[in-house]
């Protein structure tokens, strides 16, 4: 029999407040997720809050973050993925005043229009210089804007394997206290290259440890230097193929905008996410290769711990359609020399 008009009103109010109803038991679920997901993730990093009030602005920036992850992950539609690390309860703004570092120089000096892999004919199709053995494990550089000297060290170390074999674990705390106008409120990995040219050398971090805060330069022992440079090159901007090629003699010393939401919560795949050429941020380009979807990446090695990214590294897209990369990865490029 059919239904009366009222009859019909009445069943849509009916569904209506019925799917009401199921909305809100399942947020409640979801909300209810979040929470223990943060108490797993509380655990996972050993996370202590001062109070119940700052627990609850960080649960609220860490379910605010995780819906930003799943509809990320959701749409399907990019070449990496989104996940959860050390860093998902904080927002990006404080993210990038504690976790980055690069200040860019007022007065850069002239860059070079040819360096010494310029000349290079082989190239190889694809270069890891983590598998090599050239490359330390990954770092963690704290509540301290020192990716500038992670940057550099990274650089530092590998080209001394690269020639003697010998892979050191040097100092980034040397440099943090010992070079002037730069520590944890950031730097540049060129000043790092001429203060361990002028100092002889930098020490290891046995000697000198990370402390992940700004120290008065102990100069006894940032005498005791186990690892020396005698310059510094930098690679012709905007220009990822000149960058190829230093990349296949040694790991390269790169600046890049990291301030995105999508760059601090990067789990894994090539990255080829929104960014912008507003560098933030010092990396090491590590190596290079090609995806099984053919995309063309950089590997770079950060310094943010083993709980972000690929264990610590990022597939970035190389051969960006900008001559500036991806991220900006090509502006800003430079590597130590040896003799």
């Amino acid at each position: 029999m059919a239904l009366s008009l009222a009859g019909k009103f009445y069943l849509c109010l009916v569904l209506m407040l019925a799917s009401w109803a199921l909305l809100a038991a399942f947020r409640t679920l979801h909300e209810a997720s979040i929470e223990q997901k943060h108490e797993q993730w509380i655990t996972k990093h050993g996370r202590i809050y001062a109070d119940s009030e700052e627990k609850g602005k960080r649960l609220e920036i860490f379910a605010n973050n995780v819906r930003f992850i799943e509809d990320f992950n959701r749409a399907g539609n990019r070449t990496f993925k989104l996940g959860l690390n050390a860093f998902s309860d904080k927002t990006v703004d404080e993210f990038l005043q504690f976790s980055t570092g690069l200040l860019l120089p007022s007065t850069p000096r002239p860059r070079t229009t040819s360096f010494m892999h310029a000349n290079i004919t082989h190239i190889p199709r694809c270069i890891d210089w983590v598998a090599k053995g050239a490359v330390n494990a990954i770092k963690n550089q704290g509540q301290c804007g020192s990716c500038w000297a992670f940057s550099a060290v990274a650089a530092i170390e590998s080209i001394t394997q690269i020639k003697t074999g010998k892979l050191l674990e040097l100092s980034e705390q040397q440099l943090v206290d010992c070079i002037k106008n730069s520590g944890c409120s950031r730097g540049w990995m060129d000043t790092a290259f001429d203060y361990t040219i002028q100092n002889g050398g930098i020490t290891s971090e046995t000697k000198y440890p990370y402390i992940a805060t700004n120290g008065t330069c102990h100069v006894p022992t940032a005498s005791l230097s186990v690892a020396k440079i005698v310059g510094y090159e930098d690679v012709p901007a905007n220009n990822e193929g000149e960058i190829l090629k230093a990349v296949a003699m040694q790991p390269v010393s790169v600046s890049i905008d990291g301030s995105r939401r999508e760059f601090h919560l990067y789990s894994s795949g090539v990255f080829n996410g929104n960014c912008g050429t507003e560098v933030t941020h010092a990396v090491a380009i590590v190596g290079y290769g090609t995806a099984r979807d053919c995309t063309n990446y950089w590997k770079i090695r950060n310094s943010w711990g083993e709980t972000w990214g690929e264990a610590g590294y990022m597939r970035i897209q190389r051969d960006y359609a900008q001559p500036e990369g991806l991220c900006g990865i090509a502006m800003h490029a430079s590597y130590p020399v040896v003799q």
